[in-house]
């Protein structure tokens, strides 16, 4: 980690978390020699962390916090963290959608900031099993409300059974999704490793992201540089089924290399924490 004092609160957290887990703990003290930073705002980030739930504080430092594999946390709560790469994520993925195309979006805090970029590209179709990433092409096609739009998405809403993340799965979002073609699939996931491949502590959502991936023609990822290495309880694809992984900055160099061994696109968006721009 480079020494910066002018870096945001959300950045000099992001950096820690990375670190934690990168090492397995950190103290305190290591933390102020490299963010060049007071102990008083080394101490304020671990206490922010802790309250995420992603750290925990112990004496003098702070030690990664290890989830059970079937651990789902809910949609409020993943949506407080990471919020800059997910900004950056969203921005780099809508380029890639075509005017009047058919896409897909599953559920997750990702694929919500994506919609809200993809207002912005005119006539598509939509096919989305989360109830947050419908409401918001439902509320821009509303005449005269707040963030209307013209031309806005139509959007078409799978039914099903509700997850903590707001998505809808089981038998009824499986038809669905299985008699429908896509030309690209924007997919949020839990974990995305190379030994599990794309996984999700959710046995019923695993199975409706799988119909979503057999039925798309291009997959592309979109998850923030915490997930890579993650692995859920089941796994629903292979990253051989991955077109292109849209993640952020925050990965470090030995992930992407790693990464670029077994998929074919991957995409950096954003700023390094230095302020230089990523590189794909």
């Amino acid at each position: 980690m480079s020494e910066n004092q002018n870096l945001l609160a959300e950045q000099r957290r992001a950096l820690i978390l990375d670190e934690v887990r990168r090492r397995g703990g950190v103290r305190v003290n290591e933390l102020t020699r490299k963010l060049n930073v007071s102990d008083m705002t080394v101490r304020r980030d671990l206490d922010a962390l802790a309250r995420q739930g992603v750290i925990e504080k112990v004496h003098g430092g702070a030690v990664p916090v290890v989830e059970a594999s079937t651990h789902e946390p809910g949609f409020e709560a993943k949506s407080a963290l990471e919020l800059s790469a997910k900004e950056d994520i969203a921005r780099a993925a809508a380029a890639m959608a075509v005017p009047g195309s058919a896409i897909a979006l599953s559920g997750g805090t990702t694929t919500y900031a994506l919609a809200q970029h993809l207002l912005d590209v005119p006539d598509l179709t939509v096919v989305t099993n989360s109830v947050r990433v419908a409401d918001v092409f439902h509320a821009a096609q509303r005449p005269g409300s707040p963030g209307s739009r013209p031309g806005a998405a139509t959007v078409v809403l799978t039914g099903g059974v509700r997850t903590p993340s707001d998505s809808l799965v089981g038998p009824v979002a499986d038809r669905a999704i299985a008699s429908l073609h896509f030309d690209v699939l924007f997919l949020g996931v839990h974990g995305i490793s190379v030994e599990g491949g794309l996984s999700t502590p959710n046995l019923a959502e695993a199975e409706t992201n799988r119909r979503f991936v057999q039925s798309a023609r291009r997959v592309v990822v979109v998850a923030d540089h915490t997930k890579w290495g993650t692995v859920g309880l089941s796994s629903f694809a292979t990253l051989e089924q991955v077109h292109t992984f849209v993640t952020d900055a925050g990965l470090s160099g030995g992930a992407r290399e790693e990464i670029e061994e077994h998929l074919p696109g991957l995409v950096v968006a954003g700023r390094a924490a230095g302020g230089e721009p990523a590189q794909d």
